[in-house]
């Protein structure tokens, strides 16, 4: 067989025309000490702060410290299996979550990755966890409500959508119960939720997605777990992975969307944790010097998005710090406080007397006020917050003197039937409407001359006829908003009516009773 040059030199030159270099670059380091969590990687001087690195286990890990000759890792899962000598690779990604309409109803970890067994997530769309908070020119003034659905908080300290409220108080005195009875309060509304679970028990956890799964909440909210058995770097990233979930919703699909933060206490606890470990020099409590930093980049991504440039979506940030003692004074909840837009401290003494949600009126606020009111409770519910601090101040002299004039009689007798009609079950949420005729029957004396016991009663039979009989009316003021003269002139009238009926009710059942 004869061998044709012509066609050998056609065939390599072919291929040498065809040929393309290709050339892959890593950026490899190495483990020079791993323990607890953290790792010192020798040999990264290219890499990013926050850029995620992945070790030869396939365990990512995220640069945490860059120091002169060495990079600080904080491992991002399992760090057994890591050790001295390892190789490490850069990725040229900051820490990064899936983010979408696919994460709604699922359970994920700080990295999103699903902890539910539900199957993988099936999104593409990915967002960084930390990103600049939206300057002030794309915001717009916070005023339109997020309704609870608890009385004492939407009349009292309302809270509106962009709005940071921190909910503050000692353990056990229902933090986590108002976060989920504002969820469940968000079923029939346009509002999507996401709970951040930092340092609780797994056990805490599985029962919160029991409960909203229970109520149907968990169509329109995404879980995110850190559970205490997690090391520190998964509890630091995860309330920035919820945020970032959020924020998809609010940037991308114009949505109104709360993020609940529980608690961010144990947040600052892993932060200082990793510090530690790390070497960066301790401050106050051992706490890093940049503690505040560590929340305030995390709350202010919170924001009512102006409507015109940005969409007009909404981001509402309500974090859950725990005190000890009632100290309100301590080093994080200072913080916090200075960064919110108002506190809703629950107290341990209200609590264990049976007053529940277990709300300090009196150190509680909103600094956005009246704006986070449809009109109709803004004008019943400035009266309320007179008449609940008049009885609050003539309670303490009360029980110093025994000849009471009557005027202090009768706002000691109202004050203590509003506190009544405050108080509300977990998992009840109200209606603003009802709300609005629960406060308007306090306020107005409707309720002075009904038994403090019975006040809660005779307000649930009262609600129960106007959405019976008056169904125009209470429908009319759940789509306007708005509680006219003409509006409350009717009221009056329903009210009065009712009364009669009731306490003739009430006198033939003392009458059988008697006989």
């Amino acid at each position: 067989m004869s061998v044709r040059i012509d066609e050998i030199s056609a065939l390599l030159r072919q291929q040498l025309e065809s040929y393309q270099v290709k050339l892959d670059v890593d950026n490899v380091g190495t483990v020079i000490e791993v323990a607890d969590g953290v790792a010192s990687v020798h040999g990264l001087g290219d890499a990013m702060a926050g850029e995620l690195l992945q070790f030869d286990t396939g365990v990512y890990g995220m640069v945490f410290n860059l120091e002169e000759d060495s990079v600080g890792v904080v491992i991002l899962g399992e760090f057994s299996d890591i050790q001295s000598g390892d190789e490490v690779r850069t990725t040229g990604r900051i820490v990064e979550v899936p983010v979408g309409d696919a994460l709604l109803g699922r359970v994920v970890d700080s990295l999103g990755l699903p902890l539910d067994g539900e199957g993988p997530i099936a999104s593409e769309k990915t967002r960084p966890a930390e990103i600049k908070a939206p300057g002030v020119i794309f915001r717009q003034e916070v005023d339109t409500p997020l309704q609870t659905g608890l009385k004492a908080v939407d009349s009292l300290i309302p809270i509106g959508r962009g709005q940071r409220e921190l909910i503050i108080g000692d353990r056990q005195t229902g933090k986590t119960a108002l976060l989920l009875d504002t969820i469940i309060n968000q079923k029939d509304s346009d509002v999507l939720c996401v709970y951040v679970a930092i340092g609780q028990k797994a056990s805490t956890v599985a029962s919160v997605v029991d409960t909203l799964k229970r109520y149907g909440a968990m169509d329109y909210t995404v879980v995110v777990a850190a559970t205490a058995s997690q090391p520190a770097p998964q509890l630091y990233i995860a309330p920035y992975t919820g945020c970032a979930i959020a924020e998809h919703f609010m940037y991308e699909e114009n949505r109104d969307v709360v993020v609940m933060y529980d608690d961010l206490t144990k947040h600052a606890w892993a932060y200082r944790e990793m510090s530690l470990l790390m070497r960066r020099p301790p401050g106050r409590e051992a706490y890093p010097g940049d503690v505040f930093y560590l929340h305030s980049r995390l709350l202010e991504r919170a924001a009512k998005l102006n409507e015109e440039t940005m969409g007009g979506g909404s981001l509402t940030a309500l974090p859950i710090v725990e005190t000890a003692g009632g100290d309100i004074s301590a080093y994080i909840p200072t913080n916090l406080i200075s960064i919110t837009d108002g506190q809703i401290f629950l107290e341990t003494d209200l609590f264990n007397a049976g007053i529940r949600p277990a709300i300090a009126v009196g150190r509680s606020v909103s600094r956005v006020g009246g704006a986070a009111q449809i009109k109709a409770m803004k004008r019943v519910a400035g009266r309320l917050r007179l008449d609940l601090s008049q009885y609050r101040e003539l309670q303490a002299f009360a029980q110093f003197g025994s000849d009471l004039d009557k005027a202090t009689q009768t706002r000691l007798a109202r004050g203590e039937r509003i506190t009544e009609i405050l108080k509300q079950g977990e998992r009840v949420p109200m209606p603003v409407e009802e709300q609005v005729l629960s406060i308007y029957l306090a306020v107005n004396g409707w309720l002075d001359d009904i038994k403090t016991a019975d006040a809660g009663d005779f307000v649930a039979d009262f609600l129960d006829h106007v959405k019976q009989l008056h169904e125009p009316f209470i429908e009319r003021l759940r789509e306007s908003g708005e509680l006219t003269d003409e509006d409350a002139s009717e009221l009056d009238e329903i009210i009065e009516t009712f009364k009669d009926d009731h306490l003739d009710r009430e006198e033939l059942k003392d009458a059988d009773r008697a006989s």
